[in-house]
This record gives C-alpha cells, sequence and structure tokens, in this order.
C-alpha cells in the first residue's frame, strides 16, 4: 500500500472555495488576490487564511452551502481516485481549504477518499464568524502526512504527493515522490515530476506501477 496525499484548491479542483464564497459577499476579487499572494509565497498561509475568513464574517450558511456546491473536481480526478483506491492504496486530501466544500465535490462524482485533513469556516447563528478552525492553518502538511503515513504504517519513501502551491511545499519536500501539478514558480523545484491534467498524472503513476494503465 501506498499513500497518495493530495491538494484540492488548484490541484484536485480548478475551483477556488474562498473565491466561491467571496462571491456571495462580493470581495471574490480581494479573495483571489490574497490566494495568489500565499501560492507564490508572498505572504504566510496562515495570514492569508485569516484575511480571507474574515472578509466572509457574516455570510448566511445558506450562501456557503450553495458556493460548496459549486465546487467541482477537475476531469479525470474522479476516476484517478477511484483506481487508486481499487489498487489498495490510501487516498488522502490534505488542505488548507475548508471540509464541507471538498466533502460537496466528492459527493457530486459519487466518490470517496480515505482521509480528509482541511480547515473549517465556524458558523453562529447561521452566519459564518469570520473566524477559521482547523489542523492546517498554523499547522503544515508535511507533518500532516508524517502523521498519516506513521499511523499506517508506510513509509514516507512510499507516500506520493500532488501539489501545486507554497502551502504545499511542506509535503512535497518529505514525500517518495513530489508531483507538482502546474505548480507555482517557487514550487517547481522541489517535484519530481510536473503535470497539467489529472490524466497524465494517472500516466505517470501507471509508469510507475502505482495504478494499472488505461484500458
Amino acid at each position: 500500500m501506498r499513500l497518495i496525499a493530495f491538494d484540492f484548491d488548484g490541484t484536485l479542483s480548478d475551483s477556488e472555495m474562498t473565491v466561491l464564497l467571496g462571491k456571495r459577499e462580493n470581495v471574490a476579487a480581494e479573495m483571489a488576490d490574497i490566494t495568489e499572494r500565499a501560492m507564490n509565497d508572498e505572504i504566510s498561509y496562515a495570514q492569508s487564511l485569516r484575511k480571507r475568513a474574515s472578509l466572509l464574517k457574516g455570510l448566511e450558511i445558506e450562501d456557503a452551502e450553495e458556493a460548496y456546491g459549486e465546487v467541482t473536481l477537475r476531469p479525470g480526478a474522479a476516476d484517478l481516485i477511484a483506481r487508486l483506491r481499487d489498487a489498495g492504496h490510501h487516498v488522502a486530501i490534505l488542505t488548507g481549504g475548508f471540509e464541507r466544500g471538498v466533502e460537496r465535490a466528492l459527493e457530486k462524482e459519487g466518490v470517496e477518499v480515505d482521509s480528509i485533513v482541511a480547515n473549517r469556516l465556524p458558523v453562529e447563528r447561521d452566519r459564518l464568524t469570520g473566524d477559521v478552525e482547523g489542523p492546517l492553518i498554523e499547522g503544515t502538511k508535511d507533518d500532516a502526512l508524517e502523521s498519516l503515513a506513521d499511523e499506517l504504517g508506510v513509509k514516507l519513501s512510499h507516500t506520493v504527493a500532488v501539489g501545486d502551491g507554497a502551502n504545499d511545499l511542506p509535503m512535497l519536500e518529505v514525500a517518495g515522490l513530489a508531483v507538482g501539478f502546474e505548480p507555482k514558480d517557487a514550487v517547481r523545484p522541489a517535484c519530481d515530476d510536473v503535470v497539467s491534467t489529472m490524466y497524465e498524472l494517472r500516466d505517470l503513476l501507471a509508469e510507475r506501477a502505482i495504478v494499472k494503465k488505461s484500458d
């Protein structure tokens, strides 16, 4: 068994959750700017996440659920997840994004993963509080990957990490195989391989005998 860890926003999904949420409060442009600065390692991820969450203070939970419902997986992502799990691997999503959006996207495609490590936007009186909570605000993805590997009894050399942004760097640097999905310039040097579609990723993993080759 291998442990395959995916980033979500920008990797498994081309939806940017905070931007979709921000549209409901007319702050999408600010959200996108903050996200881009964080992904290019211009500001810390924790700082960017708190800034974005604060812009959502007061958003009704019904509007938030509508935004989460717009989150989608990239073409080929659901098939690749299913192939990996059929091959007996543990598939994890490690994201600084929000658990609810990940769940909605997976539900839409009728696919499951084994672990989701994500953050949450707390709600009070049916509105977002403007705060954010969860393990990947200050916590880093290398710690999350190492913890999962330890729980599963999987050596780090048998882990695969797939990501695109600066907050993915820690897990890419410790994984046995680091794959950049259209990685930012600051991330590319840490990648063993680079892909731009889920189909390319499937073929790469097939070449390495992690999944079966496509029929």
